[in-house]
């Protein structure tokens, strides 16, 4: 449960700010999550629409928390070692969602970016796959 509060508000807290950074509007970022499953119709939406971009947001958060709490149950070497498996499954995270589950969304797609992959990378390592394991640490490490 605290990986994936951790983790949902740390990864939409640096995407607010990185994509902030680059002009991009907070409501319009949430309006582009919640495009996942409701195709770009979701951007003319209003604060209904954000609300539920934020929603799925944290339920892929508490997602990504639960496969690696299911996994270091049984591979107890993996919340021991919490600070390499951490950003080690940031990547994995990343690349799941943005080769596998935003390719198969309604989401908007945009042209490759080498800089924004580094960028998304990063934060995964550190906003995502970090306190995930770090909390996995604390309540399954022996």
């Amino acid at each position: 449960m605290w990986g994936g509060l951790i983790c949902g508000t740390l990864d939409i807290t640096a995407a607010l700010i990185v994509y902030g950074h680059f002009g991009l509007k907070p409501l319009r970022l949430l309006k582009g999550i919640a495009a996942g499953v409701m195709g770009a119709s979701a951007l003319a939406g209003g604060g209904a629409v954000a609300a539920l971009g934020l929603l799925i947001h944290f339920v892929i958060a508490y997602g990504a928390a639960s496969v690696f709490v299911m996994v270091a149950t049984q591979a107890k070497f993996l919340a021991r070692q919490w600070l390499l498996w951490g950003p080690l499954y940031g990547i994995a995270v990343y690349f799941f969602m943005n080769r596998l589950v935003v390719p198969l969304s309604g989401a908007i797609k945009y042209p490759f970016s080498l800089r924004m992959m580094i960028i998304g990378i990063v934060i995964h390592m550190v906003c995502v796959g970090s306190p995930i394991a770090g909390a996995a640490h604390r309540f399954l490490a022996d």
